[in-house]
């Protein structure tokens, strides 16, 4: 593989990862594309913030209506056995601990795996907490799916946030467009690869440590 994964190729890479008969939450943004990946017999059952336990894929087309969203404003489907219930009750599951897991976008993860995804802390710039805080600690595990780059270059996996933070270590896993990293009590270890980087040139990328914990791929 010559190129780096694409938003969707990262969605369906986490997809592969998530447990079957899992109940999941994704986040806005990024994360709403791994619904679209999970295969109906792996019976994973998607829990949106707004009031949904039983999403399914994306709607298209003839599929849409609008009055079901899900907590990015997107339209999507329902699957048989869906249920509805009040904001309240959608955010006491998440703070309950009954998701196993939640994928969540992010501006920094740390080598430790705190969480910014919610504020740049630039003025005037418009927060949008949502429910992040309320998932990074109520799920029982919480991926990030991010590119590693920001538009300037920057790395956002990083040895201490500077941005505001979501959650403290929380995060155990992170999906990018270049690397899947494994945050470990031993350090931040490299999983696996994509495109023409290596461990070494992540190293310089992110200026971390990084452990070589990777299997071939593809």
């Amino acid at each position: 593989m010559s190129e780096r994964l694409t938003r969707d190729e990262i969605a369906e890479r986490v997809a592969r990862d998530i447990p079957r008969g899992a109940y999941v939450n994704l986040g806005i943004g990024m994360p709403t594309k791994v619904s679209d990946y999970l295969e109906a017999d792996r019976q994973v059952t998607l829990h949106t913030e707004n009031g949904m336990l039983g999403m399914g894929p994306e709607a298209h087309d003839d599929e849409i209506d609008l009055d079901l969203i899900n907590a990015g404003k997107i339209p999507v489907t329902e699957l048989p056995g869906a249920a509805y219930f009040h904001h309240a009750d959608s955010f006491a599951m998440m703070r309950g601990g009954h998701l196993d897991l939640c994928v969540l976008g992010a501006f920094q993860v740390s080598a430790t795996g705190d969480l910014a995804n919610w504020h740049t802390g630039r003025p005037g710039a418009i927060p949008a907490v949502g429910g992040a805080m309320d998932l990074a600690i109520g799920a029982k595990r919480t991926f990030v799916m991010m590119e590693l780059l920001t538009k300037k270059g920057e790395s956002k996996l990083v040895e201490s946030c500077t941005y505001p933070l979501t959650g403290l270590g929380c995060v155990s896993r992170v999906y990018t467009d270049v690397a899947v990293f494994d945050i470990t009590p031993d350090g931040v270890a490299v999983t696996e690869v994509f495109g023409e980087d290596t461990v070494e040139s992540l190293r310089e990328t992110t200026g971390l440590p990084l452990i070589d914990a990777t299997v071939p791929v593809r």
